[in-house]
């Protein structure tokens, strides 16, 4: 008996996951994250936006892998047999496994860290055969910088996803860093969002504050860190704002991921409406000031008895005081 409620399980999340579209003869676009989290959400909607302001009339096909390698895949070959005019990978699994199943149609990605590291193209200058897109890499060496600047650390902590590409890229930059401010560095790896906690644990008493890189699988667990770093009253640097946004942070830089949905958007527009081919298209990256946002959380910051010099709070876009954030914008 539980062998054949397990194979129905099975097949009612297949069904749940792989429904076909109705029948509109519009265009289809699929669009597969691999895991929800704020952030990814967020450029996933910017994306659309876009499309939809642009009047592209199509159908979304919306999917998400859930941090499943295999099921991303199973993604991909959705859309190459069922035939979709465009794809879109938000995250590296997902793109990757949409770049190695689809040949016959542009494949888009997002929020990539290190495209080249991930075998999507072979340089940023331009395209690989159907693929481009836009890489969400940040300026880890100033993050570092500041952060030391502002709470005098002398040991960083570091979580990272030992078995993600773009996260090896990230612990490479972050060594960098730290070899630079003369800080030490404890690390702890995970491969999953179980993990995060435990990680967060593993090293709280070694470190005198947290750095934490644009990770997926880290994000999908940022209320554990939040929770842990605060219960001891040691600081976080977030690279990714979105996520940072319901508190707990006490400094967050990087740039804005609806912002960043939306220039994936306009990639997709110049190949669907200009004609451009993937492989004229150079790989964007997020460098104007204004497509980014600077968070402080006052509340993080009073928790760990450390005073935000006036210099950086002036610089700050985004204020988190007495549970609420608030924006100067």
């Amino acid at each position: 008996m539980k062998k054949v409620l397990k194979a129905f399980f099975a097949i009612v999340s297949s069904v749940l996951l792989f429904s076909c579209l109705e029948k509109s003869g519009k265009d289809r676009i699929g669009i597969a994250m691999i895991q929800p989290h704020a952030a990814l959400e967020a450029a996933e909607i910017g994306i659309m936006d876009v499309l939809k302001e642009e009047g592209f009339d199509v159908e979304f096909d919306r999917q998400n892998a859930n941090n499943d390698v295999g099921t991303a895949n199973q993604i991909a070959l959705k859309y190459r047999d069922e035939g979709v005019k465009l794809a879109v990978g938000i995250g590296t699994p997902i793109a990757v496994a949409l770049a190695n199943s689809i040949k016959d149609v542009p494949v888009v990605f997002a929020a990539i860290t290190d495209p080249v590291g991930s075998e999507l193209v072979s340089t940023l200058e331009h395209g690989e055969g159907n693929v481009t897109g836009m890489s969400d890499a940040v300026p880890t060496g100033e993050h570092i910088a500041m952060f030391k600047s502002v709470t005098g650390i002398k040991t960083l902590g570091y979580i990272y996803t030992s078995n993600e590409s773009n996260s090896q890229t990230s612990l490479r930059l972050v060594k960098e860093a730290c070899e630079k401010e003369g800080l030490e560095l404890v690390t702890q790896a995970i491969s999953s969002t179980n993990e995060v906690k435990q990680a967060a644990e593993a090293i709280i008493d070694r470190v005198d504050g947290l750095y934490i890189s644009t990770d997926n699988t880290i994000f999908s667990a940022i209320s554990s860190i939040v929770q842990v770093f605060g219960d001891a009253k040691k600081p976080i640097f977030s690279a990714d704002v979105t996520g940072a946004m319901s508190g707990g942070c006490m400094l967050a830089f990087g740039f804005n991921y609806y912002k960043a949905g939306r220039a994936t958007g306009n990639i997709i527009v110049d190949i669907l409406r200009n004609g451009k081919s993937p492989s004229e298209i150079p790989v964007k990256f997020m460098t104007d000031p204004k497509d980014s946002d600077f968070l402080v959380d006052l509340d993080a910051a009073k928790n760990c008895g450390i005073e935000i010099p006036a210099e950086i709070l002036g610089k700050a876009n985004l204020i988190f005081e007495n549970g609420k954030l608030t924006s100067k914008e």
